[in-house]
């Protein structure tokens, strides 16, 4: 396999370059490279200018919209976003429920759905994990039962990320409680506007409201918004699983994250030193940063074969259990370097001069919240001890 980058992938890098110099708001970039959040605004308003430059839908074929790029080529767009600072993909829309509607949905979806996917008038939420169903999701509890032209749908769903911003949730959940668990769920669309669903928030660790419980009561969903067939929605969760994990090593974002560590622990302290010229932190920064280059040049591995035609398989869960130590080490040691600036209440005294004057941009409470979100990163996309047994069971055969 043939790792390295062809002379027209290292000409789309610069292509990519260039238009993230153009068209990516300077203050928005800002604000993400310091660590601190951006509104949803700020997130349509980018998916907007992707999707009119046609670079949005990179997992889509290219007649529903998509780019048609390479793996290689999705590699180095993602990389290149994280290292400039541009918003993240919101994946819900874009990267799970569409391609499952392209996969498994039927014309009229696909005409109804995917437009609006594009053009950002949708947004979307994942309705997947439930008490007691996390990561045994097979034993999901949420119903439908089917009346006429339409299901009634009771249960609740949890770690519903956005689910308070959203219009739709793609849903499993169980319609033949008879049958073996996987072979009994269904994939329903449902419309979060309709009578009888609640959200209520959750307030995660580093004090923000990224996810939610969702109550259904007696909610009815028409079934022309069943994908695929009913019973057989496992496959469909298992095909968009494979989507998510391909990516959720998250090595671009960790690339950006080194660099602001590298950044604040190069930034002279009161005493006249560097944070980095510890030979101690140093040492720590060197042995994470190995780290991610040998992941990275794994993950080409693994973009090479799939260029070859291969499936990614296990593959996906080291890459997974791997990126999220290596994000969460380098969210840790940012907060050391950091210091007393990571301190959220004394924000407004450390930040400022005596002219009003912002001194630390790169000295902020965001390296706690960043530390703290990250945490949460060895449950999602799969626990990191389910992303062991699967290892253990596909390589080692246990």
């Amino acid at each position: 396999m043939d790792i390295h980058f062809s002379p027209e992938e290292v000409a789309f890098r610069e292509e990519v370059r260039d238009f993230l110099k153009a068209r990516l708001p300077a203050g928005v970039a800002a604000r993400i490279n310091q660590g601190k959040s951006v509104c949803k605004d700020d997130q349509q308003s980018w998916m907007r200018t992707l999707n009119e430059k046609g670079w949005l839908a990179a997992s889509w074929p290219v007649e529903q919209g998509g780019t048609g790029w390479s793996a290689v080529q999705k590699h180095i767009f993602d990389e290149e976003c994280s290292l400039a600072g541009a918003p993240r993909i919101v994946p819900f829309g874009v990267n799970m429920v569409g391609p499952v509607i392209i996969k498994f949905g039927t014309s009229e979806q696909k005409a109804r759905f995917l437009p609006r996917i594009l053009n950002g008038d949708d947004w979307w939420c994942q309705g997947y994990s439930e008490p007691g169903a996390g990561s045994d999701l097979a034993s999901l509890r949420t119903r439908a039962v089917r009346d006429g032209d339409e299901y009634v749908v009771n249960g609740q769903k949890t770690w519903t990320s956005t689910g308070h911003m959203a219009d739709w949730m793609f849903c499993l959940v169980r319609t033949d409680p008879e049958a073996q668990q996987q072979r009994g769920i269904s994939f329903l669309l449902i419309d979060m506007k309709t009578p009888g669903i609640t959200v209520r928030p959750i307030i995660t660790l580093e004090g923000a409201h990224h996810v939610n419980e969702v109550f259904l009561d007696n909610v009815r969903v028409p079934v022309t918004n069943l994908v695929g067939r009913e019973n057989e929605g496992w496959t469909c969760a298992k095909y968009l699983l494979t989507h998510e994990r391909t990516t959720i090593a998250g090595i671009g974002i960790a690339k950006a994250m080194l660099s602001r560590l590298k950044r604040v622990a190069s930034a002279e302290r009161r005493n006249g030193k560097a944070l980095i010229k510890d030979p101690h932190f140093r040492a720590q920064i060197a042995d994470v940063e190995m780290q991610l280059m040998a992941i990275g040049m794994s993950n080409l591995r693994i973009l090479a074969s799939a260029q070859e035609g291969g499936v990614p398989g296990a593959e996906s869960s080291i890459l997974k259990i791997k990126g999220t130590e290596i994000r969460q080490a380098i969210t840790y040691l940012l907060s050391k370097a950091v210091g007393v600036h990571a301190n959220p209440l004394l924000q407004d005294e450390l930040g400022y001069d005596h002219e009003g004057e912002w001194l630390h941009s790169e000295f902020s409470s965001a390296s706690t919240c960043q530390y703290l979100d990250m945490r949460k990163a060895s449950v999602f996309g799969g626990s990191t001890e389910i992303q062991k047994n699967i290892i253990a069971k596909m390589i080692l055969d246990l």
